[in-house]
């Protein structure tokens, strides 16, 4: 069966930076496009970052822009999320995401998705 596993979450201070995994298993991970999505307390789930299945296209949201960078590593089956110079607003638990066909920004469009890990950052 697909499994998406997150992983790298934790307290930082503000300006810290975090590296987020999510390994797969169950799928051909190269026919797959790869996203993060993050959930803040009280609030819906919103689109992070995506790479498309042979890596040549990333999409950002505004909000993290210049400061987020998604990856993905064939040889390991496993997707990554640079996070640098994190704000308190980034604070919200990251889920992988992963889509064989049409994606998008809307949480609709993605076929799998990971537990979630957390990221807190202290001010």
């Amino acid at each position: 069966q697909v499994q998406l596993v997150d992983s790298g979450g934790g307290l930082v201070q503000a300006g810290d930076s975090l590296i987020l995994s999510c390994a797969t298993s169950g799928l051909t991970f190269s026919n797959y496009a790869m996203g993060w999505f993050r959930q803040a307390p009280e609030k819906e789930r919103e689109f992070v970052a995506s790479i498309s299945w042979g890596g040549s296209n990333t999409y950002y949201a505004d909000s993290v822009k210049g400061r987020f960078t998604i990856s993905r590593d064939g040889a390991k089956n496993t997707s990554f999320l640079r996070m640098n110079s994190l704000k308190p607003e980034d604070t919200a638990v990251y889920y992988c995401a992963a889509a064989r066909k049409r994606y998008s920004t809307q949480t609709t469009s993605w076929d799998y998705w990971g537990q979630g890990t957390q990221v807190t950052v202290s001010s």
